[in-house]
């Protein structure tokens, strides 16, 4: 007993081992997606010579996400689990595949990308929801903050190697080579997909007609609001990614404004290396007991790292911060979907989570919209030489170009803070773990996931 008790702390179990396949299916779908993503930005940029028609990119993904995603939820609850997340890996096929046609025959144009990436984003919708409530089936409850945990691991890894290696196969075989890159990529998750058995979820009563799809489509929004907690939880989520999208969309002016490009793509580096870090971390340790405390922490140290990465324009400075920040944020999102997959019930997870998607990143059109004009038209001129704040502010973190930039990051940083501060004290989101059961099944379901178990 003892020796078989030491085997099971070194060696994953079935449902694990069952997780790590599909997670390595999407590690390396991710990872060709942002070897394209990369390679299209760049021929995007040197086409136009325009921000605002590659920050659209980012916009035209979201509005169709959004607008899918409680349509999809519903479907994910009524859907096998395993050929909805097909469906996904398959959405991005045939767009590296549009992508390819075009390039092959010189037609591609900057609308295409828009028409392409809104269509992908449809697929997508389906993705997440049907990838949560999957894991939450097989993954057992104990090890839920670890799987949690290794999606952001695998953002890591994509973010830190994605950039390096499409610099260099672009200049190797082009933008259709890299494009044909995540053409295999997508085969490769949706083989992963193929070899691994999902544990069917509750059956409904015998007999029992199912709701209308409208019914569906509303049941998160109920089921939420009905529970202050996770609304809470949502109403921070929606909040911190208006800012942190922000934030990444600025990144790059602030620090090009005081150095050189080749530092930028180091910074950009170190701050993957940071989510690298936080995910393997969590993966490793599996997040506090109190998750919520894990959640707000840190948030607050993005908050910090905001509030220090505004002061000065030094690279140490904003590369430590932007380290320090990335660390945070698999935690943040490890230990929220370790709430979720515990709290919610697995055969209404598709549902909900479709709901939670849709409001946690429902700020995230208004934030591409509204990052440039902040930018141009408000804070930079304020501290411009001369400008409205150049004598008061300007004393304390410089003058001139980015700085008004930095100067959002920094009201950014102080309002992160309060929100930590006002969720700290609201006890129905600090108690979200106490007040809510467990819904989560038994984890011995989990032993049906692996290869050969019958298929739901």
């Amino acid at each position: 007993m003892a020796a078989s008790s030491a085997m099971g702390l070194r060696q994953p179990g079935r449902g694990m081992r069952a997780f790590l396949l599909i997670w390595a299916g999407q590690l390396i779908s991710i990872l060709g997606s942002q070897l394209t993503g990369f390679a299209l930005g760049v021929w995007v940029y040197q086409t136009t010579g325009s921000v605002t028609q590659l920050t659209l990119i980012s916009f035209f993904a979201s509005i169709p996400f959004l607008a899918v995603t409680p349509l999809a939820g519903a479907l994910v609850d009524r859907w096998n689990l395993r050929w909805t997340m097909l469906l996904g890996d398959l959405g991005g096929a045939f767009a590296t595949l549009a992508y390819l046609a075009l390039l092959a025959s010189g037609l591609l144009q900057i609308w295409h990308i828009y028409i392409i990436v809104a269509i992908t984003a449809v697929f997508g919708a389906f993705q997440f929801p049907a990838l949560s409530v999957a894991t939450t089936l097989i993954v057992p409850k104990e090890q839920l903050g670890r799987a949690s945990g290794l999606n952001p691991l695998a953002q890591g890894i994509a973010q830190l190697l994605g950039p390096l290696l499409a610099g260099v196969l672009v200049a190797l075989v082009g933008l259709p080579g890299v494009i044909a890159i995540d053409f295999a990529s997508c085969l490769f998750a949706i083989a992963t997909l193929l070899a691994v058995r999902i544990p069917a979820r509750a059956a409904p009563a015998a007999g029992a007609q199912p709701p209308a799809l409208g019914h569906d489509m509303l049941f998160g929004w109920r089921y939420i609001l009905a529970r202050p907690g996770l609304l809470s939880l949502l109403v921070l989520f929606a909040v911190s990614n208006f800012m942190t999208a922000t934030v990444v969309t600025l990144a790059k002016p602030l620090i090009l404004a005081f150095t050189t490009p080749a530092v930028l793509g180091l910074i950009l580096s170190v701050a993957g290396l940071g989510v690298l870090a936080g995910g393997l971390a969590m993966s490793i340790w599996g997040g506090p007991r109190r998750r919520v405390d894990g959640v707000l922490a840190s948030f607050a140290l993005s908050g910090v790292c905001l509030l220090a990465g505004g002061l000065a324009p030094s690279a140490w400075l904003i590369g430590a911060a932007a380290f320090l920040f990335s660390i945070g944020t698999p935690i943040i999102a490890g230990c929220s979907q370790a709430i979720w997959q515990v709290k919610v019930p697995a055969e209404v997870q598709g549902r909900v989570f479709a709901t939670r998607s849709l409001i946690a990143m429902s700020s995230l059109p208004l934030a591409f919209l509204l990052t440039g004009p902040l930018a141009d038209y408000v804070f930079e001129p304020a501290l411009a030489p001369g400008g409205a704040l150049a004598g008061s502010v300007g004393r304390l973190i410089g003058v001139g170009p980015g700085r008004g930039i930095a100067l959002l990051f920094m009201a950014f940083g102080a309002l992160m803070l309060l929100l930590v501060l006002a969720g700290a004290l609201y006890p129905r989101l600090r108690n979200v773990e106490d007040d809510l059961p467990d819904a989560r099944p038994e984890p011995a379901r989990a032993a049906s996931a692996m290869p050969g178990a019958p298929e739901p």
